[in-house]
Parts: structure tokens; C-alpha cells; sequence
């Protein structure tokens, strides 16, 4: 077998990511990497999201509807009521997201003694 076989050879010496200070580092950037992930999929955020868009979507259906769709409801444009109802509950969900966004990572307080 040739020396360059594609294997790394194993240095005992080679542990300097397993240094508290780089395990520290890892672990910042970790908690970093996943509070970015809470905040861009909040469910805040899609449920708002999908509520606006599909308000939008049934508003504008109600705003088109033709009388005879309208004397199926009994009168009641049931579209446009469910769409601005829609709306509403969307932006209410965005609003709350932007009034109590999701609070950062605390500071890891170090690392525990062996």
C-alpha cells in the first residue's frame, strides 16, 4: 500500500478544536446558527404569511363574485367577509412578530469543569 493512500495519519497533537476555547466557539456558533433558524421559521411568520396570502386570494374572489354566487349565501358576500377575516388574522400574526420578535440567544456562560 502507497503512503498517500488517501488516509490522514492521526497526530495526538491535532486536538486544538477540542480546546475549551474552540469547543466554546463551536458551541457559540452553533446557538448563533440555530436562533437564526428559529427566527426566519417562527411559525409566526408562516402562519401570517399564508393567512395574508390566502386573504388576498379569497378577498379578491369576493370582490368578483357574481350575484348569483352571492344569493347562494343568502345574501351574504361570504368571500369577502372570510377574505378581509383572513387578512386581518394574517397582519395580526406579522404585527405580533414584529412588536415581540424572537428574543437572541443568551451568552453561553462557559463551558462546564471536568
Amino acid at each position: 500500500m502507497s503512503e498517500n493512500s488517501g488516509h490522514s495519519e492521526h497526530h495526538p497533537d491535532r486536538h486544538e478544536h477540542w480546546t475549551e476555547e474552540g469547543v466554546a466557539r463551536e458551541v457559540t456558533e452553533l446557538e448563533t446558527k440555530s436562533a437564526t433558524a428559529a427566527r426566519i421559521f417562527d411559525l409566526r411568520r408562516i402562519i401570517g404569511g399564508l393567512f395574508v396570502l390566502y386573504g388576498v386570494i379569497v378577498t379578491i374572489t369576493g370582490i368578483t363574485d357574481s350575484r348569483s354566487a352571492i344569493d347562494k349565501a343568502q345574501g351574504v358576500n361570504i368571500n369577502l367577509w372570510t377574505g378581509i377575516g383572513m387578512l386581518l388574522l394574517g397582519i395580526f400574526f406579522l404585527a405580533w412578530l414584529k412588536l415581540r420578535p424572537t428574543p437572541p440567544p443568551l451568552p453561553p456562560e462557559g463551558l462546564p469543569e471536568e
